[in-house]
């Protein structure tokens, strides 16, 4: 791709966000915004669909088949990292340093998303006394 003025926009802003990211607080106020706008989805959605009453059954499934993307998405490292843990002896230091090897930000947000989205859905399920 050809370096234009916006690539290079793209570029600055992205590396700009990725540098902000790196403070611990700046990502957990993300992934408490994140947490917060699933539970507000969730009952925006269970409101909607209320009122048409015909797309319920669609939207389950749809529901289910984005948590289970999210889940897919979230934990699919988990069985490799256990994997390769158990074929090759390690020090304390490597250990550590798998332990401490972050998903990318946008997975994390996805699943706080995903947790507030699930929240949500049981509080409106408690409300509604079903």
């Amino acid at each position: 791709m050809q370096n234009t003025r916006l690539n290079t926009l793209i570029d600055r802003l992205g590396k700009q966000f990725s540098q902000w990211v790196q403070n611990p607080w700046r990502r957990m106020s993300l992934i408490i915004i994140s947490l917060l706008v699933g539970a507000f989805l969730a009952s925006a959605i269970i409101t909607t669909t209320g009122q048409w009453a015909s797309l319920d059954i669609t939207l389950a499934v749809l529901m289910v088949a984005l948590v289970e993307l999210i889940n897919w998405l979230k934990y699919r490292r988990v069985g490799q990292k256990n994997l390769e843990r158990s074929l090759f002896v390690r020090t304390a230091a490597e250990q550590s340093q798998l332990t401490l090897d972050r998903q990318p930000l946008w997975i994390t947000l996805a699943n706080s998303l995903k947790l507030g989205l699930m929240y949500g859905l049981f509080l409106e399920a408690f409300k509604l006394g079903s």
